[in-house]
């Protein structure tokens, strides 16, 4: 494998089950631990990156150099570059919403329309705004107009081009992505060639490596390393995150 995709580990506001999106949000201790793990769990099965990419929130960046640690115990450095392209779906008018108490107001199913369908974007956020990312020093040096809110089709096309640069170097070097449950969901998209539909129920489970084989030719899908029963609990977790009758993730 030369691929492996990494969605953060549980945030602070995974864990009071909120929406995130662009809102830069640390991460929990149970975040902290699954980051570890995911450390081990790549050096367990000989994963030696050349290269890491992170989007630019904390979360994302924090849990690679908790991985990265894992790498200087045996004196194995790598660069990690920060591509904002793969930041979280931005949540728009909906950041910072208890999803439990939004399924209530809204209704759970436009709820779920608003987190899963392909293309409907949420609620935007108002410009200039605490959503707006133009009014944060973090975007300050980014050119390119940034959204208020974003379906899961605006994601595609905005990771699009840092995609391909991704799996271009894949072929010739061995690159860890770490990143968001929507930005990751978005390349599995084009890397498992999913239709609009065939994506909705696709769940990221936080802190679990998802492997590929790239070459000239082939695109080969490993899948997800380590426990099996973790993995089918955590992908579960994320899917029943707004079901008004669950308990909060």
């Amino acid at each position: 494998m030369n691929l492996v995709f990494i969605r953060h580990g549980q945030s602070l506001w995974n864990l009071e089950n909120k929406f995130t999106g662009w809102v830069d949000i640390d991460l929990s201790e149970r975040g902290e631990v699954e980051a570890k793990a995911a450390g081990v769990t790549l050096i367990d099965n000989n994963f030696y990156p050349e290269i890491c990419f992170t989007s630019y929130l904390k979360r994302s960046i924090n849990t690679a150099a908790y991985i990265t640690e894992n790498y200087k115990n045996m004196n194995i450095t790598f660069a990690t570059k920060k591509k904002w392209e793969l930041n979280e779906r931005h949540y728009g008018a909906l950041q910072g919403l208890d999803k439990i108490e939004t399924a209530k107001k809204y209704g759970q199913e436009q709820v779920q329309i608003w987190r899963r369908s392909f293309d409907t974007p949420p609620p935007l956020a108002e410009l200039n705004s605490v959503h707006d990312p133009k009014t944060h020093e973090l975007y300050s040096n980014i050119e390119t107009e940034l959204p208020l809110g974003e379906s899961l089709k605006d994601v595609v096309l905005r990771v699009a081009k840092t995609y391909e640069k991704i799996l271009a170097i894949a072929k010739e070097k061995s690159v860890l992505v770490v990143a968001h449950g929507n930005s990751i969901r978005a390349m599995v998209k084009m890397l498992d060639n999913l239709s609009d539909k065939g994506i909705v129920d696709v769940n990221i489970p936080t802190g679990i490596p998802l492997a590929y084989n790239i070459s000239d030719n082939n695109i080969e899908k490993i899948g997800y390393l380590g426990d099996e029963k973790a993995i089918k609990n955590l992908t579960k977790e994320v899917e029943m995150q707004s079901k008004i009758t669950d308990k909060k993730g």
